[in-house]
């Protein structure tokens, strides 16, 4: 246990702005080369049959230019001040932890809803845990959504939250994967209880 808390030395190399650039590049390949896009999205039929990079590599593939546009942009946003606050291998490891368990998580719930033939794809699970961690650490932020509305970062997420639940009850916009997001969320939460041995809602409510 000690061994899993054990901090990184801090270091601040960028790593938010090296991941857009991985995204928009693997988008460049998507579309000079189509057929990338089922090697790396995350498709359980395929993990099943020895294709278990597809839990990391879906997370850098997109499905349209608005797709990764969004997700860019909410990397930018979340991600610059969130790794300047944790250090770069530790916001790495959070990011690519979250979102290989969303991943993971989505392969089991697909499995067992009969969408094993469905991919996944997007950076959308780990960033969820990085806005997570954005509203944890800087509860006091205040964010404009489309520029005009001021929210605090904490309702924001919570906002989000309870939009990704109500679309998963009541089936809304079946093209998204919202239990991805959710999954993000949730173990964006637990790597904050196992890692730092805070819980990431009260830190956003003021009560660390």
């Amino acid at each position: 246990m000690n061994l899993i808390r054990k901090p990184f030395a801090y270091s601040y190399n960028n790593v938010t702005l090296a991941l857009i650039c991985v995204n928009a590049v693997v988008f460049m390949l998507q579309y000079l080369s189509p057929r990338l896009g089922g090697l790396l999205a995350m498709t359980p039929v395929l993990v099943l049959h020895g294709w278990v990079w597809q839990f990391v590599t879906y997370m850098f593939a997109h499905a349209s230019f608005s797709h990764i546009l969004f997700n860019m942009l909410a990397l930018f946003v979340f991600g610059v001040q969130t790794e300047r606050y944790m250090g770069s291998k530790e916001f790495l490891a959070y990011y690519l932890v979250t979102g290989v368990l969303a991943g993971f998580f989505s392969f089991v719930v697909f499995l067992f809803t009969g969408a094993a033939l469905i991919p996944l794809l997007g950076a959308s699970g780990a960033i969820f845990a990085v806005q997570l961690a954005f509203a944890a650490f800087f509860p006091e932020s205040v964010l404009y959504i489309w520029g005009i509305l001021p929210l605090r970062a904490p309702v924001m997420v919570l906002a989000f939250t309870g939009i990704e639940l109500f679309s998963t009850i009541f089936g809304i916009a079946n093209g998204v994967a919202h239990l991805t997001h959710l999954a993000g969320f949730g173990f964006g939460w637990l790597y904050f209880l196992v890692r730092f041995r805070a819980d990431p809602i009260r830190m956003m409510t003021g009560r660390r």
